[in-house]
């Protein structure tokens, strides 16, 4: 491919911003095109996603961040699952001609506003769901439950295997200035978490907070001319199944079974490859399965990986250097994509990763996700 992630911008992460989706959503859109140096007049599309209609579209922002117009825009429906594919989107869209600079951008105050899983009133569901609902299940720690349940049963993982994740995601927040939570997690803190769905504790499940994160992605051209080292977009690999989560044939596995294989043929690399590893964490167990869909290691194995200390600095690939969703906050995936970036451009502060040059960055859980390859350098 021949575009490249050019700036990133961010608001505050926080538990309560008394701020507008709006408001969020300019910030970082304006933080990710100063951090280029480029003049704001380049940028010509903008990308969005957002789901329940918890956030506010491209034409609202482009114009209050002093854009007259947009030559490309998009409106994405949909949550963790579509991320990569906003990423790619937005990359296909520049190398069509369409547009020359794109700004994507995620906003939400997800935690003061609305949350999964809250309901006030009458509560009633139609379509598919209303089929599913009076067997428990409404909301997404439901369904990835049973899941990591299956892979439980069949290949004897354990809770412990899943605190691995946890507090290994939260010994690196420690370093982030920008996490949500940087208090040390023990096993035993983990193991003391009250119950969410079996076998999901607190510490399994990502802190929901109010933020923004925005990426400004550029053609080659444009990318000689930056203020920051750009950060190449190598390849990409997405996987959406119209089959639900109850029809799902093999629960222990994720979208990634297909994504996994595609992204690594288009880009003639593996996970043997990668530095960097920013793998979406709405749950611990999301993490599970597609660590060894992508084959970082083989099925049941993740635990001990995260044990003996390769998902970690000194070890076979550094996971979630930022915390990921479950520390450093959820920000639907995006803010995955700002820490590789930032890893990649060696500006990771404390928590940088040594001489890393590539990163993974995967987004969705269940039937639904994507991935994309990162360099530093231009392939």
């Amino acid at each position: 491919m021949s575009t490249a992630i050019a700036g990133i911008g961010r608001t505050e992460y926080s538990r309560n911003s008394g701020r507008t989706t709006m408001a969020m959503a300019a910030e970082a859109c304006r933080g990710a095109v100063a951090d280029t140096g480029l003049d704001l007049a380049e940028v010509d599309g903008m990308i969005c996603f957002q789901a329940a209609g918890d956030s506010v579209g491209p034409l609202a922002v482009s114009q209050s961040i002093g854009l007259p117009e947009l030559a490309w825009s998009i409106d994405m429906n949909g949550g963790g699952n579509v991320v990569a594919n906003v990423i790619a989107t937005a990359a296909a869209a520049i190398e069509a001609g369409l547009c020359r600079a794109v700004v994507a951008y995620r906003s939400l105050n997800g935690r003061s506003g609305y949350r999964f899983g809250t309901a006030t009133g009458k509560l009633s569901v139609g379509g598919p769901l209303q089929f599913e609902a009076p067997h428990g299940y409404l909301v997404p720690p439901q369904w990835i439950a049973m899941w990591a349940k299956r892979h439980q049963h069949v290949y004897g993982s354990t809770c412990e295997d899943l605190g691995q994740i946890a507090t290994t995601q939260r010994a690196h927040a420690v370093n982030n200035p920008h996490a949500i939570n940087r208090t040390p997690l023990t096993m035993d803190d983990y193991m003391a978490g009250r119950w969410i769905n079996e076998p999901f504790r607190i510490f399994d499940c990502a802190y929901e907070i109010d933020g923004a994160v925005a990426i400004l992605i550029v053609g080659r051209e444009l990318a000689a001319s930056l203020r920051q080292p750009p950060v190449w977009l190598v390849g990409s690999g997405d996987s959406q199944s119209g089959r639900g989560w109850t029809e799902w044939d093999d629960p222990t596995q994720m979208y990634s079974r297909y994504a996994a294989p595609r992204l690594w043929n288009r880009t003639g690399l593996s996970a043997e490859d990668m530095d960097v590893a920013c793998m979406y964490d709405c749950f611990t167990y999301t993490v599970m399965a597609t660590m060894e869909d992508f084959g970082f290691c083989e099925k049941g194995g993740v635990g001990e990986f995260f044990a003996k200390g390769q998902a970690t600095y000194g070890g076979d690939v550094v996971v979630n250097p930022h915390g990921g969703l479950l520390s450093e906050g959820y920000i639907h995936g995006l803010n995955h994509y700002y820490e590789a970036a930032l890893q990649l451009r060696g500006q990771g502060g404390e928590r940088q990763v040594p001489d890393a040059k590539l990163a993974l960055v995967t987004a969705g859980a269940g039937p639904y996700g994507g991935a994309s390859v990162l360099s530093s350098e231009e392939p």
